[in-house]
């Protein structure tokens, strides 16, 4: 006998390669694009015979990757959450997985109550391009000045603004204004640069403008004040776009009470 509909939050992660973003658009249908959403619905069909549009905290583009992404689904099965867990993982691919699994309130929207998102974009530089990393970073043969690259990102603002400099093309009327929260890079050895960026909520493409400017940072094309400069200007004007396989979706944060998820880390970041 079916019971109450349930509501089911997800921790994600996958290998956004073969992923033509996490979710499906108003053309996708059409074309058999291949989505995260798409091959997780699939998988919660199998497993309960529901057909349920599956909601996501945001999008991630084609080549983007998720640690920490969250997504929620409705149910009337009786299954633990944890059984659920196992089960969509069992008709899952192997390039996406289901971390853990939570009731949340049936009224709990992934998206619209998120208080903050944040992502890591690594690049690797200063040496020859591995072929065993290339869809994990960005590969740049030059040596970059990480504390260059830091002085940049220290001067953005860190309250509310408008960040269409920044952003990708957005509809007429699209909001562009976010508070971004904390930026910061580090070298992680020789080889390695990490940013990590986290706000209110981003633009599209943000994240990967912010990395592909930083680059010209660290590259020496452009100084620290230059690159703060970039938020005063033209939508679309700052960059470039650096590639997606750099960039990693870790975490989503709620207030408090509203999800807590069964493994180590405020908010369900990366293991």
């Amino acid at each position: 006998m079916e019971g109450e509909r349930r509501r089911i939050a997800l921790l994600l992660e996958y290998d956004g390669t073969a992923f033509s973003g996490s979710q499906w658009q108003t053309p996708d249908r059409d074309r058999g694009v291949r989505t995260v959403q798409e091959v997780l619905e699939a998988a919660l069909l199998k497993f309960t015979g529901e057909r349920d549009r599956i909601a996501f905290a945001g999008r991630t583009d084609s080549g983007v990757h998720a640690s920490g992404q969250v997504a929620a689904l409705s149910t009337r099965t009786q299954h633990s959450p944890a059984t659920c867990r196992d089960a969509l993982n069992h008709f899952l691919p192997e390039d996406v997985v289901v971390r853990e699994a939570v009731e949340v309130a049936v009224t709990f929207d992934p998206r619209r109550d998120a208080e903050a998102r944040r992502y890591r974009y690594r690049i690797e530089d200063g040496r020859v391009r591995s072929p065993l990393t290339r869809r994990q970073a960005w590969q740049v043969e030059y040596p970059l000045d990480a504390l260059a690259m830091a002085e940049a990102l220290a001067l953005l603002p860190r309250t509310e603004r408008d960040w269409a400099a920044f952003g990708g093309p957005v509809p007429v009327g699209y909001p562009t204004v976010r508070r971004l929260i904390d930026a910061s890079v580090e070298r992680h050895g020789p080889y390695e640069v990490v940013m990590e960026i986290e706000a209110t909520g981003f633009l599209p493409h943000q994240v990967r403008r912010t990395a592909g400017a930083l680059g010209r940072v660290g590259g020496g094309a452009l100084s620290p004040d230059e690159f703060a400069a970039m938020v005063d200007g033209l939508p679309g004007t700052a960059g470039p776009t650096a590639p997606p396989q750099g960039l990693t979706l870790v975490a989503v944060r709620y207030p408090p009470g509203t999800l807590t998820w069964p493994v180590s880390g405020e908010w369900g970041r990366e293991r």
